[in-house]
């Protein structure tokens, strides 16, 4: 199996709702900050350096259905790097329209929750390519757009869907998310150690110091959002971290 990060990444998200860019402060509907047009967004962050993007469609996340797949598509087709996509993935026949579309890893949620049988489904035809969201508040993994507890240990669920054949781990630190409040490490550390395939980690990212932080936890990736939309840090600053 390939490495989807051989070396350490930082990876711009592009949060999708409404057919706009958004951020949201720790995944509330409501809170949510608005960056313009997606294509734009995605091309700005390659011409900066990307090597990889995060794209969440967030009403597919929340209503279960890919309320913004128009918005997807023409961000696939308009850059060349790898596009890895959640939110409203909820079939094994999804996945494998979004995978033949060009979508480099699809990212499952609250279908690998409810349905794990599914990643391995996923994961025989198309080895690799499923990565799984392991999203926690109060250290327990949240389902349905952050909006229902599971009672699950992120790192026991982790080394869970390694066994079942994911390729990668989305960890998101639910307690810090789109507050520019810096991150935690210690949970990331226990995910990171509960598994061999990679880490990605995101949440909280304010500064410079916490893409540093997250790397020597041993994350394979950290996605930034509001840092970069913001302005806080720049793409190629924190690559060079």
């Amino acid at each position: 199996m390939t490495d989807p990060f051989p070396t350490f990444e930082v990876v711009p998200a592009v949060d999708m709702q409404d057919g706009e860019v958004v951020q949201l402060v720790q995944g509330e509907r409501g809170t949510e900050k608005r960056y313009g047009d997606p294509v734009a967004a995605a091309e700005r962050w390659v011409e900066a350096g990307a090597e990889t993007l995060h794209l969440v469609d967030l009403d597919g996340a929340f209503e279960g259905e890919r309320e913004n797949a128009a918005a997807v598509e023409a961000v696939v087709d308009a850059v060349d790097v790898p596009v890895q996509l959640g939110g409203g993935i909820r079939t094994a026949a999804d996945a494998a329209d979004l995978l033949d579309r060009g979508v480099a890893r699809v990212i499952l949620g609250t279908a690998a929750v409810e349905e794990p049988e599914l990643v391995a489904e996923i994961s025989d035809e198309y080895p690799g390519r499923v990565m799984v969201s392991l999203d926690a508040k109060d250290g327990e993994v949240l389902v349905a757009g952050w909006t229902e507890s599971t009672g699950l240990d992120p790192a026991e669920a982790a080394a869970r869907y390694e066994e079942l054949g994911a390729g990668a781990i989305l960890f998101t630190d639910v307690d810090v998310e789109g507050q520019l409040g810096g991150v935690q490490t210690d949970v990331t550390r226990r995910v990171v150690d509960a598994v061999d395939i990679p880490v990605v980690a995101s949440g909280g990212v304010a500064s410079l110091d916490d893409v540093r932080a997250l790397r020597e936890a041993g994350a394979a990736a950290v996605v930034v959002g509001t840092a970069l939309y913001e302005g806080t840090f720049t793409l190629s600053a924190a690559m060079d971290v």
